[in-house]
């Protein structure tokens, strides 16, 4: 058994999956992984024309994300050194799911078991969930010029998508364990002690030491 933690953070756009996962990363001393965004060419489009733009959008994440996966075994877990990553490559599905026509979802879904059939799948969940209102302002907050295009209603949407696969994940994984909080109650960025909360939980987690790096099954 490998007992090398490899943590992801997930939740819908807004939550703070980043900036949880800094912190996750500076008080245990793992290696950080964090998606590239910005980077994404189609970003500025997509938001425009979700339509139009959701098929490139989401091959080149998932491209880019495949690659980071690989490194990251590679390099890191292969050598015993826990990670923890502000997003895991499953959340692809959940974003292609509500934007590509069936079709499309069909070819992408091909694409991405190939890719994703030997690549470790995490051993620790944090899901991070608020409400619309919140995302909504944290979104504003960070002021990303490529999201003031984001429609309150596909954010609202892509929340339930999150919440109905993650009940899902866990029923699949119950060895995996899902940390859950919310960040209307709990905010980690500006309330040290409520940053505490987490990393306590997190900690109690760590302490089991039941963790496996299994590949990913197909989906």
């Amino acid at each position: 058994m490998n007992i090398t933690p490899f943590i992801t953070i997930e939740g819908p756009i807004g939550v703070g999956k980043t900036s949880l996962a800094k912190a996750i990363s500076e008080h245990f001393e793992f290696a950080l992984l964090k998606e590239i965004v910005d980077e994404n060419p189609f970003l500025d489009k997509f938001y425009e024309n979700i339509e139009e733009w959701s098929f490139q959008t989401e091959m080149f994440f998932l491209c880019n994300r495949y690659k980071q996966l690989e490194d990251i075994e590679t390099h890191i877990l292969s050598n015993q050194k826990a990670v923890v990553a502000d997003y895991h490559i499953f959340k692809n599905l959940i974003f292609a799911k509500r934007t590509l026509k069936d079709r499309q979802y069909d070819k992408y879904l091909e694409i991405f078991n190939i890719l994703t059939n030997d690549m470790p799948k995490p051993n620790m969940v944090v899901y991070l969930n608020a409400s619309l209102e919140t995302l909504l302002r944290r979104i504003g907050k960070r002021g990303r010029e490529f999201e003031k295009n984001i429609s309150p209603l596909y954010l609202e949407q892509l929340s339930i998508d999150y919440a109905t696969f993650m009940q899902t994940f866990e029923e699949q994984h119950p060895n995996i364990p899902v940390l859950r909080f919310n960040g209307d109650t709990l905010d980690f960025v500006e309330n040290k002690q409520d940053l505490s909360i987490i990393l306590s939980h997190i900690e109690k987690e760590l302490q089991k030491g039941v963790f496996t790096n299994e590949p990913t099954k197909k989906i």
